[in-house]
């Protein structure tokens, strides 16, 4: 087991407590040992309070194009680079290495808004020969997290996509989709429109270690029951599955199909590049008697590694434990009547929206 000098405290309210190298850095700093006690004395001083800075970009395009065959949408629209949520397994946390931060506490900590995402959604629709396609909002990072009740960026693209009659998804932890009921009701009623909500564990103390700023899992089920008293079409996600973590599946469904949820889905949990070791520290701080044996389940699913990038088992695993979780599932949604009927998004309805300055032709 491998040693470490992050105490619990220091990550109290977030997912990692240390700046994780980018896989793209030359130059990587590590604390020394210097036998006289000093990292032991840095572990044992408070941990200074963190604040999270939003900082703003320009997006160039709004919709990224998806050509995995094991993603149920085509585009995916995120209007945030990292997340304050700090959802220590994030498979997204990767994406800062490409803005030269750590995918590490600078995901969590260093919040990139999309300012201009809603004008720029609205040119990419307006453009000529724009197809339209499902598009999921959130794709990557939470749609809802904490800056959105002051940016409002999701519901600006969400006002975008009404106006131009364009169906979508979103997934999220969050209750703050609730705020937007207003807009995405009425689309649900055209069949524009259908809400997944995350949904890890109901056991709120693993939920704060594991997610520690996202909303309590008893609040996302009465975010479940809000959304379907408005007739919007709401699912459950319980991403991602850990093995020996994570282990009330059924009663996840159970709580969810009793709130409103009609559709599930899950995945297993994937480790890419600088996921691994922060994952691995968080195990060694939380559950350090398993640690090891919950590292060699994940990998025993993954062909040995972390992570395999393979479109065929990607998000199910392969293996033996892959199949009895893909069992478990299977059957509780069975015996619940989860995902009977197809929540159907009608795309024909679309009308590309006209740009300021634009002339009409009618």
């Amino acid at each position: 087991m491998t040693d470490t000098h992050v105490p619990i405290q220091a990550i109290k309210g977030r997912g990692t407590a240390e700046r994780t190298p980018h896989r793209f850095e030359k130059e990587v700093r590590t604390a020394f040992d210097d036998a006289w006690g000093t990292l032991q004395e840095a572990a044992a001083a408070p941990a200074p309070r963190l604040q999270t800075e939003v900082r703003f970009e320009e997006a160039r395009s709004a919709i990224s194009r998806n050509d995995s065959p094991d993603i149920p949408f085509d585009y995916g629209l995120n209007p945030y680079r990292g997340c304050e949520h700090g959802c220590v397994y994030c498979y997204a946390r990767p994406t800062h290495s490409y803005l030269n931060l750590s995918p590490g506490l600078d995901f969590e900590t260093k919040i990139i808004a999309k300012r201009n995402i809603a004008a720029v959604l609205r040119a990419d629709l307006a453009r000529r020969g724009y197809v339209p396609k499902l598009i999921n909002i959130g794709s990557a990072t939470d749609c809802y997290q904490p800056a959105e009740r002051e940016l409002r960026l999701t519901r600006g693209v969400i006002d975008v996509l009404r106006q131009a009659r364009h169906p979508f998804s979103l997934v999220t932890k969050s209750s703050g989709v609730e705020r937007d009921i207003d807009l995405i009701a009425p689309m649900a009623a055209d069949k524009l429109a259908a809400v997944y909500v995350t949904i890890t564990t109901l056991d709120a103390e693993l939920a704060r270690k594991l997610e520690p700023r996202a909303a309590a899992p008893h609040r996302r089920l009465r975010t479940i029951e809000a959304l379907a008293a408005h007739g919007i079409p709401v699912g459950v996600s319980l991403a991602p599955q850990i093995p020996f973590v994570n282990e009330d599946m059924e009663q996840v469904l159970r709580a969810a199909w009793e709130a409103g949820a009609r559709s599930a889905f899950y995945c297993i949990v994937r480790l890419p590049w600088e996921v691994a070791p922060i994952f691995k520290q968080w195990l060694e701080l939380h559950y350090p008697r398993r640690a090891a044996r919950i590292m060699a389940r994940i990998q025993e699913m993954r062909g040995g590694a972390g992570n395999n990038s393979d479109f065929a088992t990607r998000m199910r695993g392969e293996g033996v434990w892959a199949d009895l979780i893909g069992q478990r599932f299977a059957i509780a949604c069975r015996r619940l009547g989860y995902n009977r009927v197809r929540t159907e998004l009608d795309l024909s309805q679309f009308r590309a929206p006209q740009l300021s300055g634009q002339s009409s032709l009618f």
